[in-house]
């Protein structure tokens, strides 16, 4: 009997600056154990980045680190292609093409490109409004089966599949419609000072992220600094978000129900939660921290690997480009 052929899945992070323990809990963990069951294609997206502005030296930077993090993670280049957008042209060319086939309405409908019109409305650009098809390029060019998507993400994902199935009805199936893998076990971790709103690291109060890099004394501290309630008790329930969002945070790592933690800390309060969870994290971070200070020494390795990720990701895409461009009646090159 012949292997069955394992289903392909897309994921693309942006590179800028260090992931948060937010992106890695609720999404990057889950990278990693998506390699066990399908063929995982992953990316930087540095040509989203560009939308803000970016210095270059700093962004050249932050592309590289972020490869480093990403392998230190776990992303295993035996079982994954992992490339760097930018190097594969076919993500641009393809985007163009779907901006022709993608509606004025469907773009302006995006509440993301309304929300960071507001956070950046000196540079509301032409890309900040288009990049839907970008990403509708990054994931139809690899005939992805499935995407995984957080909340903000349900709106982009549904203009792809309609992007597809709409050049898919004009010229016969060309694409595959992607579905979304909505993680079992990512959680959506919350700002430290406001459990109200993402944690992110573009919040300006540093206390209210932690990033994957920190150090434990740092990790400690923000961790001891979380906004909890007056309540003292250590229980998962509506109108204690700051407590919710450390129990997500703990259970994510430890595999344990919200009603086991309930138990580990009946009858104490929240001086002996939080350092608890800070040192899960702490621990959860520290072989990744290791693997990333060997990478990151160690330039000549991740170049090789990025260049030679490019051409396996490009080859994938270039097939898909090329029956587009046939289907449209471009000529042969």
């Amino acid at each position: 009997m012949e292997p069955t052929q394992k289903k392909r899945v897309l994921s693309m992070i942006q590179p800028t600056g260090t992931f948060t323990l937010g992106n890695y809990l609720g999404a990057l963990k889950n990278f990693v154990r998506l390699q066990d069951d399908y063929e995982c294609v992953y990316a930087l997206a540095d040509l989203h980045a560009i939308t803000v502005r970016q210095e270059p030296a700093a962004f050249r930077k932050n592309i590289l680190e972020a490869y480093a993090l990403m392998l230190a993670i776990g992303i295993d280049l035996k079982r994954s292609v992992f490339f760097i957008q930018s190097q594969v042209a076919e993500h641009a060319q393809l985007a163009w093409v779907l901006n022709c086939y993608t509606q004025f309405g469907e773009l302006s409908r995006m509440t993301q490109f309304k929300d960071k019109s507001q956070k950046h409305a000196d540079n509301i650009n032409a890309g900040l409004f288009t990049y839907p098809c970008l990403m509708a390029a990054d994931i139809l060019l690899y005939q992805a089966d499935y995407v995984p998507i957080g909340a903000d993400q349900k709106q982009h994902l549904e203009l792809a599949r309609n992007v597809a199935e709409r050049f898919n009805g004009l010229y016969s199936p060309t694409f595959t419609v992607p579905d979304p893998i909505i993680a079992e076990h990512g959680a959506r971790v919350m700002s430290l000072q406001d459990p109200t709103k993402k944690m992110s690291k573009s919040d300006e109060n540093a206390n209210s992220f932690i990033t994957v890099l920190d150090d434990p004394d740092t990790i400690m501290r923000k961790f001891k600094r979380a906004v909890t309630d007056s309540e003292a008790c250590v229980r998962f329930a509506e109108g204690k978000d700051g407590v919710n969002n450390l129990m997500g945070i703990y259970s994510s790592i430890t595999g344990r129900s919200m009603e086991e933690i309930e138990r580990e800390f009946d009858g104490k309060g929240y001086g002996d939660f939080k350092p608890t969870v800070a040192e899960a994290v702490i621990e959860e971070l520290r072989p990744i921290q290791e693997r990333y200070r060997n990478l990151i020494a160690d330039k000549a390795y991740l170049e090789q690997c990025y260049r030679e990720n490019a051409p396996k990701a490009q080859a994938i895409a270039r097939r898909t480009l090329s029956k587009v461009m046939k289907k449209i009646g471009y000529l042969p090159l």
